[in-house]
C-alpha cells in the first residue's frame, strides 16, 4: 500500500488523526529531510527514506517499488498532499500497475495562515503558487489577473526564492494594476514552528517586505477584507 499524507503545517498537533495512525502503521516514511525531521521524533523506529529537493518522480519510482516488493510506505507532504504536494505525482506514476494507493489529506498552509491571520478565508478565494518552474510566467500573470477581475481573496504560495527573488514583487505589482494600495493583507512565516512570525499591513507595504521567502504563506484580501483587532476579516456577508 502507498499512502500519500499531509502532515499538515509543521507541529504535531496540526496531523489530523488519520494521517498519524497511518505514519505509524508504514514500514517506510519517504520525504524531503525537513518533513522528516518533523515527524521521526514522534514516530516508533522506522525505515526513513529522505530525498533532496526536485527529486519528486523518483521518490515516487522508488515507492511504487518499495510498495511492490509487499512494504506500506508513507510519502509525506507539507500541508495537504493533493495541494501542490505528492498525490498527483504518485497517481499518474502507478498508472495501470494496480498498485493500491490511498491519498490522506492534511491541514493547508491557506489554512492554517488564514487562522493565524483571523478569517481572511470566509469568501471565495484562490491559491496561487508563484513558482515558475513547472508554469510558466506569463501563466501565473494571467491567473493573477484573473483572480484580481473575480475579487477573490488571495493565498499565495512559494511567493519567493533564493533563484527568483524578484517573482513577488512582480505579483504585488499586478495585483495593484486591479487592488487598492491599501488592500489589507498578511503574511506567515515558518507556520506552526518555533519560528513562526506573522505581520498584517497593506498591499503597497508588502510589496517591499524583505520577509517574504518560500517558508511564507501571503494572504491578500478582496475589496471588503478589513482589519479589526489586529485580525483580517472578509465578510461572508452574514446581516448583523
Amino acid at each position: 500500500m502507498i499512502y500519500v499524507i499531509g502532515i499538515g503545517p509543521g507541529d504535531i498537533k496540526g496531523i489530523t488523526i488519520e494521517a498519524l495512525e497511518a505514519l505509524k502503521s508504514c514500514d517506510i516514511i519517504s520525504g524531503y529531510k525537513v518533513y522528516v525531521d518533523l515527524v521521526k521524533d514522534f514516530l516508533p523506529p522506522k525505515n526513513f527514506e529522505v530525498y533532496p529537493m526536485k527529486s519528486e518522480i523518483k521518490r515516487c519510482q522508488d515507492a511504487l517499488k518499495f510498495s511492490l516488493a509487499g512494504k506500506d510506505i508513507a510519502l509525506i507532504s507539507s500541508g495537504d498532499g493533493g495541494v501542490y504536494g505528492m498525490a498527483g505525482l504518485m497517481l499518474e506514476i502507478a498508472e495501470g500497475t494496480g498498485q493500491e494507493i490511498k491519498i490522506i489529506p492534511g491541514v493547508t498552509a491557506a489554512n492554517s495562515a488564514g487562522a493565524i491571520l483571523g478569517a481572511p478565508l470566509m469568501n471565495d478565494y484562490v491559491t496561487i503558487s508563484l513558482s515558475d518552474l513547472m508554469t510558466s510566467w506569463e501563466i501565473i500573470e494571467k491567473r493573477l489577473s484573473a483572480a484580481c477581475e473575480g475579487d477573490f481573496v488571495i493565498c499565495l504560495y512559494n511567493p519567493a526564492s533564493h533563484h527568483r527573488p524578484e517573482n513577488f514583487k512582480k505579483a504585488c505589482e499586478i495585483l495593484l494594476k486591479y487592488k487598492s494600495p491599501e488592500t489589507p493583507c498578511g503574511y506567515v512565516r515558518n507556520i506552526k514552528r518555533s519560528e513562526e512570525t506573522h505581520e498584517i499591513m497593506t498591499l503597497e507595504k508588502i510589496k517591499t517586505c524583505g520577509k517574504i521567502d518560500m517558508l511564507t504563506t501571503v494572504i491578500i484580501g478582496n475589496s471588503q477584507t478589513y482589519i479589526s483587532n489586529g485580525k483580517l476579516i472578509t465578510p461572508r456577508g452574514y446581516k448583523i
